[in-house]
């Protein structure tokens, strides 16, 4: 199964975009094919999934910079980018556990949920046994966090989140010449 198919089953894209869509595709112009379409949601979702994860936080906090946060956002953001810098299981926990006890419910909480579900465990710290995130999760966290900035200036919405999407497309065809999903 190719990386685009496997990649749009994973994220639920709809079926008119799924068959817009190729196996023969390189990530790059499957993405880009679903943005001429104007599926600019499930170019989103597609380009969250496809991006290495590291590289998917990274964008969300580039874009996040340029936001006015408040405090629970910037302390979300602050985790994450601590794991991007060091994307190490005491950071990825603590950027989990920020989103967690934050209830999903703040921009802050969605940067921080996209590291915290990158890899490890989803269990309590105190459990013995692993709880693996599935591989889509910081994807799924991902598309939330970008909607959610794009709605920042509602009035914007649609503009505003295909400026963040063109935005990550050299981060997409960065991650074809080396980066892991």
């Amino acid at each position: 199964m190719s990386v685009v198919t496997q990649a749009s089953m994973q994220m639920g894209l709809s079926a008119l975009a799924s068959a817009r869509l190729r196996p023969e595709m390189t990530p790059q112009l499957a993405v880009q094919t679903l943005l001429d379409a104007g599926d600019t949601q499930d170019a989103l979702k597609l380009l969250a999934r496809l991006l290495p994860k590291r590289y998917a936080v990274a964008w969300l906090l580039q874009c996040a910079r340029e936001q006015p946060l408040g405090l629970e956002d910037k302390a979300g953001a602050s985790l994450a980018e601590k794991w991007v810098r060091e994307p190490n299981e005491d950071n990825r926990r603590a950027a989990y556990e920020f989103a967690n006890a934050g209830g999903y419910r703040s921009l802050g909480a969605w940067l921080a949920a996209a590291a915290g579900w990158s890899s490890g465990s989803l269990a309590p710290a105190s459990q013995e046994q692993t709880v693996p995130p599935p591989e889509h999760l910081t994807a799924r966290a991902t598309v939330a966090a970008i909607n959610l900035m794009a709605a920042l200036v509602s009035e914007q919405f649609e503009v505003r989140r295909t400026a963040f999407i063109e935005r990550a497309m050299s981060l997409l065809n960065a991650s074809a010449n080396g980066g892991n999903r």
